[in-house]
């Protein structure tokens, strides 16, 4: 366990380049798939390299409230799950996931599967990330699903007998994990499920990552175009023993601090063929002006002596908007973010608390309904920054305060959200 943390940490300015070797915690969003496909695939399987943090528990204590036994090793960072055929063994269940979006969504979707009534519910922030664009398809195969509260964010109340099959529809412009825990649940329909996505799809990396695991576990997505997808029934995931490859938007923040500091940074276990799209974050550091070298199974980032400003649509690559947020006050031009309106509905309205955040340090900014522009700022003023309970918040003003004296984060242990030992990782680099 990392040591306990206090109410406000002051990070320390490193006076030359941060160089290191620095592994990575598993990736959330793996994590949080492979649970759900284990929890319906037949027999036992074993999560290794797992994410063991706030999420990820609150997912698999879910599971365990609705009869699914999932056990928890944080030593060897292993999840075992007793799959249940793709059946909910309870027939009623009240559960609380906190801040953790992927989980609510995706067991929204598994809940939707049972038989039986159903409770899931979260923290403040929780009751106001929406979800209703996920009820309609929901309604559509069978499930009588309603937000509590009628705002079409959670508590939601679940009445389920099953999934009928069908043609749905679901919209795409607010988070791809609507999609994502739609595909996950199609195989165990009655009859075959077609999905059409209504508008743009965010973040479409992450759907890949979904339909590339689907398939990994023995079931087949067929993409009739780039907005439909058929999922045949009669698919069954297969129980296995499945590798977790590491954090990519975990490591986006120690390659900023080599593109920061003019180091360099190697992770091992994550290469440019990783199934998480957040490895595209190296793509823009390298047009900031950093050397990326990979490696067999390592990826390596060395700073230049000076960052370059970019102008680049972030939509596939959203988690990562802060990272880069963080050290575009030090590059020789300004940085335009774009296409990134759906983080202003994560942990916090991630748009707003970089424009709040940055103009407190002397940055200026121009904020717009779906960008962000960074300006340049030799000077930046000592702040202690509110992280709004968003880890990312946390993560990524950490790296700013690399460069910048006087930097303190409140409330950092928020991190334990994905990433709960990242201070001590980040201070190991200075040894």
């Amino acid at each position: 366990m990392p040591n306990p943390l206090p109410e406000q940490l002051q990070i320390e300015v490193v006076n030359g380049p941060l160089s290191g070797t620095v592994t990575i915690p598993g990736s959330k969003s793996i994590t949080n798939r492979a649970l759900i496909l284990a929890a319906m695939a037949d027999g036992n399987s074993r999560l290794t390299g797992a994410l063991m943090s706030d999420d990820t528990h609150y997912m698999s204590h879910a599971l365990n409230m609705i009869g699914i036994s999932v056990a928890s090793n944080e030593h060897d960072c292993t999840f075992d799950i007793v799959g249940a055929g793709g059946k909910i063994p309870a027939t009623v269940g009240v559960l609380f996931v906190g801040n953790a979006g992927t989980a609510a969504r995706f067991l929204t979707g598994l809940l939707a599967m049972g038989h039986g009534k159903y409770r899931i519910d979260g923290v403040e922030r929780m009751r106001q990330r929406p979800i209703a664009d996920m009820l309609p398809p929901l309604r559509a195969m069978g499930c009588n699903i309603e937000s509590e509260f009628g705002t079409g964010c959670p508590p939601l109340v679940i009445q389920s007998s099953g999934l009928s099959g069908g043609e749905v529809t679901v919209k795409g412009n607010i988070s791809s994990q609507y999609l994502s825990a739609l595909l996950m649940i199609a195989p165990y329909a009655q009859t075959d499920v077609i999905i059409h996505i209504d508008g743009e799809l965010v973040s479409r990396p992450y759907v890949e990552i979904t339909t590339n695991m689907m398939k990994h576990w023995g079931v087949q997505v067929q993409a009739n175009s780039p907005n439909e997808f058929l999922i045949q029934v009669g698919q069954k995931y297969k129980a296995q023993t499945y590798v977790i490859e590491p954090d990519a938007s975990g490591a986006s923040y120690f390659f900023a601090a080599a593109a920061l500091t003019g180091g360099t940074i190697t992770i091992p276990n994550l290469s440019k063929s990783a199934l998480q799209g957040d490895v595209g974050f190296l793509e823009v550091l390298e047009l900031m002006g950093c050397t990326i070298t990979y490696g067999e199974g390592v990826t390596t980032v060395t700073g230049p002596s000076k960052l370059n400003g970019v102008d680049v649509d972030m939509n596939g690559i959203s988690d990562t908007v802060m990272t880069l947020a963080a050290i575009a006050p030090f590059a020789s031009s300004p940085t335009s973010i774009r296409n990134v309106g759906n983080i202003r509905y994560k942990e916090t309205d991630r748009l707003a608390a970089l424009a709040i955040e940055l103009t407190k340090m002397g940055v200026t900014t121009e904020e717009k309904e779906d960008a962000i522009t960074i300006f340049p700022q030799e000077t930046i003023a000592p702040t202690l920054v509110h992280t709004y309970d968003d880890h990312r918040m946390a993560m990524s003003f950490a790296i700013t305060g690399l460069r910048a004296k006087g930097i303190t984060i409140d409330n950092p242990a928020c991190v334990a959200k994905t990433f709960p030992d990242f201070f001590e990782r980040l201070n190991s680099l200075r040894n």
